[in-house]
């Protein structure tokens, strides 16, 4: 069926503003696409959101324990007044995969064009809880992870961490009440043979760090300094 046909039959409309798209728009109508809010953080390796990670991990950081400054990087910016918040939710909420994969692909290529990614060699999504899996069908932050490690040629793993306990939504919480929610919250599920040099966290939407922090840590634990690990997501909230 050709694209001109399907769309007759069914209709596809822009994310983000809702006009009916045209045969050549994919997910965004040409002037919303002309429009993303990039945040260009993978353009640099110390940057508004890995500024806010490395906040929120200094925090948790044992006394006396080292820590080198981890990158973080997100392909858009999120505001709850902004329509191009409808991009993530589409993913999160709404089931749409096949947009959540297209807006991943794009973060994947420019973390696959950025010095700090390089030499990442293994991707993990942050988990969800079997019960919250089971709920909505799928991991959003998977979906993403998948993606990021095709563009980086480098292999996903989706059971790399395991959740040990389902958390309260993070949502309506502050920033030291989300830390205190997850922490402790995901472990490494087996310590791999041959371990990881670099690992890149994925979550789709980065907040207060908390979540990715509690990630990093259970990681840290497990694998020691051997590994290095950075961060990536889908979106960011505007502080």
């Amino acid at each position: 069926m050709s694209r001109a046909l399907s769309d007759l039959l069914f209709p596809r409309r822009c994310l983000v503003c809702g006009r009916l798209l045209g045969v050549r728009e994919t997910h965004l109508c040409i002037w919303c696409a002309a429009d993303l809010p990039f945040t260009y953080t993978w353009e640099q390796p110390r940057n508004l959101m890995a500024d806010r990670f490395n906040a929120c991990l200094e925090r948790w950081r044992p006394d006396g324990e080292p820590m080198d400054y981890a990158f973080a990087a997100s392909l858009l910016f999120y505001h709850r007044e902004n329509p191009f918040k409808r991009i993530p939710q589409a993913l999160k909420y709404q089931g749409n995969l096949k947009a959540g994969a297209y807006f991943a692909a794009l973060l994947g290529r420019r973390l696959a064009a950025a010095p700090p990614f390089a030499d990442v060699d293994l991707v993990v999504p942050v988990p969800l809880h079997w019960s919250r899996k089971w709920t909505r069908g799928y991991n959003q932050a998977a979906v993403i992870a998948e993606e990021v490690a095709r563009a980086l040629g480098v292999p996903c793993d989706a059971r790399f961490l395991r959740r040990r306990r389902r958390t309260g939504t993070q949502t309506r919480l502050d920033a030291q009440s989300r830390l205190r929610n997850i922490a402790g919250a995901f472990a490494v599920r087996a310590r791999p043979s041959v371990p990881p040099r670099h690992i890149l966290l994925v979550d789709d939407t980065f907040t207060t760090g908390a979540t990715l922090a509690a990630c990093y840590y259970a990681i840290r634990s497990a694998l020691g300094h051997s590994v290095r690990i950075s961060a990536a997501t889908l979106a960011m909230v505007e502080a």
